[in-house]
């Protein structure tokens, strides 16, 4: 599994996938689709997808593969390596959606929930399984919100693909538990080798397993929040748990808009108004040196608003 094409850039979500097994192009195929790191407040989340013949649905069995959550990390590995050499007959791709991503998605102006960006993506990885010309006849799906509901919205886009979505399908159906390895590994993958952009220099890897209530992973946000600028992008900002940081430890800043009267208004809740940092047209301030938020993102000072 090659991450190179995310770690280039681990701002931004990224499809990985394996060659398509001839054979997947020939005979009916089952599909599953399962993911990692829905929950942490840490990294990327994955979706996974695994399609085999439904005539080989027994040798994708006799792997031993079974839910992720249920394996040590190495186990995992040795499963997709066992998965990832029966590529004459298995086929996998990913969706990796960056902690950035999710987080954007989450607090636009137009809102775009978690379940709305789990649902876009497993859609997204069975229309590319379709697109490579994999004869999909079966989809098996670990469910994210009602089952039913989200059966007959597959069902509605797939007319044809016998679809099943179940809780806990990825330790009911050999073909999801491979999609939640693929998914697993990857996550495990990204984690580890997180390249971070700012600049932080020797960063302390021990953050625990990543979710919110993890004692450890709470101590790694509040050592890495930026009063000014918040969280590294490897932490999804939009969590309530690091919200709860950001509103406790960072300065507070007042956004303008045109219903406010700008600075005084700011005044009046004791802190700064954003345009306090832009200059007035003929003042000249002092120069400083720009900060590495700044020159990372290619951002300019304005004079006028």
């Amino acid at each position: 599994m090659d991450l190179s094409d995310f770690e280039a850039d681990n701002s931004v979500s990224c499809r990985l996938s394996s060659l398509i097994p001839d054979v997947c192009r020939t005979e009916d195929c089952c599909l599953g689709i399962d993911e990692a790191g829905r929950g942490p407040v840490l990294g990327p989340m994955v979706y996974g997808i695994c399609f085999c013949p439904v005539s080989k649905k027994e040798e994708l069995k006799n792997l031993k593969v079974a839910d992720s959550k249920t394996l040590s990390e190495a186990e995992r590995e040795n499963l997709f390596q066992k998965i990832d050499d029966s590529k004459s007959f298995i086929g996998w791709a990913l969706q990796i959606l960056s902690p950035n991503t999710i987080s954007t998605s989450m607090l636009q102006r137009t809102k775009c929930n978690l379940n709305t960006l789990s649902h876009d993506s497993a859609i997204g990885l069975v229309q590319f399984a379709l697109d490579s010309g994999v004869q999909l006849k079966e989809v098996f799906v670990d469910t994210v919100g009602p089952a039913e509901k989200y059966e007959d919205k597959l069902s509605k886009i797939f007319p044809g693909i016998e679809v099943t979505v179940r809780p806990k399908a990825d330790s009911l159906f050999p073909i999801v538990s491979a999609a939640s390895i693929c998914a697993k590994v990857a996550r495990d993958r990204a984690v580890k080798g997180w390249d971070f952009v700012e600049e932080l220099g020797q960063v302390d890897t021990d953050y625990g397993s990543g979710y919110p209530n993890d004692p450890k992973t709470k101590a790694w946000l509040l050592k890495y929040l930026d009063p000014v600028f918040g969280f590294p992008q490897f932490v999804r900002f939009s969590w309530s748990t690091a919200q709860t940081l950001i509103d406790s430890k960072a300065v507070t800043f007042h956004w303008d808009d045109d219903e406010e009267d700008g600075e005084k208004a700011a005044q009046r809740q004791k802190n700064k108004s954003m345009l306090s940092f832009v200059t007035a047209p003929g003042v000249v301030k002092e120069e400083k040196a720009t900060h590495r938020f700044f020159s990372e993102r290619r951002l300019k000072s304005l004079d006028t608003l």
